[in-house]
């Protein structure tokens, strides 16, 4: 299958850059000799990105990048593509690989963050009942359609809500957390956070959700998990029995895991959408309870949806 030849590439590194602009200019020339497709974030503090390219380039890019020494030792999470996961190549330079915005208190994951815990060491803690609390730090539509069992799923609406995070979870200052996210970015930073903030054992899950996914497909993470691709979420092996759809139809409650954006392109909101629900109308998305504010600043109601 066409699919097959594809494959995407997921890593980050928190890093010092001289001159992020040069990395740049050689991520993006590196990318297009090589065909990828997909997103990269540099800045002063490192590199953050997801690609998406034949099998083959996908290894020669890891060889290149690699040649440098300030991106050597990164835990690369490969998976399968689609040929079309990314519509372009986006290489940019801001601030932060991932936005805090904590201003002079940021958080330098190279000299204050939680202990890694590899899955394997996460499975067993699960399967000896240890006692410990996982607190989910991605954004809460990606929980809707997966997370780990029993963890804690603050309503994060972005990164920066991390605050918020620890006022919620302040009685677990004295008890073994782990934090988590896709593929560990976040929780660098996350977890390094909490320790500021008093947090006395703290540990973030090495290599991410996804690392964990490969090792133990459909044990201990339910559902699928959120990926900012053409592919929207995925999975390992979900038409094994053990598979669980955790993810509701935001319309009918249907259990689901089809994610849509809103028809009327002002709103264009994310949601949970089953096939029934789209059907009744005629394919369109229909935000429940009418979309979000318009641009003029008043509610759209579903007969002005239903125009579009």
């Amino acid at each position: 299958m066409v699919e097959e030849q594809y494959q995407i590439i997921l890593f980050y590194k928190y890093v010092h850059l001289d001159d992020p602009e040069a990395v740049k200019l050689w991520q993006k020339e590196l990318c297009t000799k090589l065909g990828l497709k997909g997103r990269c974030i540099i800045a002063s503090e490192g590199i953050n990105a997801t690609f998406e390219g034949t099998k083959e380039n996908i290894k020669e890019y890891v060889k290149e990048l690699e040649k440098d020494k300030r991106f050597q030792g990164i835990h690369f999470k490969l998976s399968a593509g689609t040929g079309n996961a990314f519509p372009k190549l986006s290489v940019k330079v801001r601030k932060e690989i991932v936005s805090l915005h904590l201003g002079v208190c940021d958080i330098d994951p190279n000299q204050i963050t939680g202990i890694h815990l590899k899955p394997e060491e996460l499975h067993k803690w699960i399967q000896e009942k240890k006692e410990f609390y996982i607190v989910d730090m991605r954004n809460a539509y990606e929980h809707k359609v997966g997370h780990f069992e029993n963890s804690i799923l603050p309503p994060i609406e972005n990164f920066r809500d991390l605050p918020k995070v620890v006022e919620q979870i302040a009685h677990l200052k004295n008890k073994t957390v782990l934090t988590v996210c896709t593929g560990g970015v976040r929780c660098e930073k996350a977890s390094g956070f909490l320790i500021t903030e008093g947090f006395t054992d703290v540990y973030q899950l090495d290599g991410g959700i996804v690392s964990y996914m490969e090792k133990y497909p459909n044990e201990n993470f339910q559902g699928k998990l959120y990926v900012f691709d053409g592919r929207v979420s995925m999975g390992f092996y979900t038409d094994d029995k053990k598979h669980k759809v955790v993810g509701k139809c935001d319309v009918c409650l249907a259990p689901s895991e089809n994610f849509v954006n809103c028809s009327n392109p002002v709103c264009h909101r994310h949601f949970i959408s089953c096939e029934n629900c789209l059907a009744k109308n005629e394919g369109k998305a229909l935000c429940p309870g009418g979309c979000v504010l318009s641009r003029h600043g008043r509610k759209i109601s579903p007969l002005e949806v239903n125009l579009i």
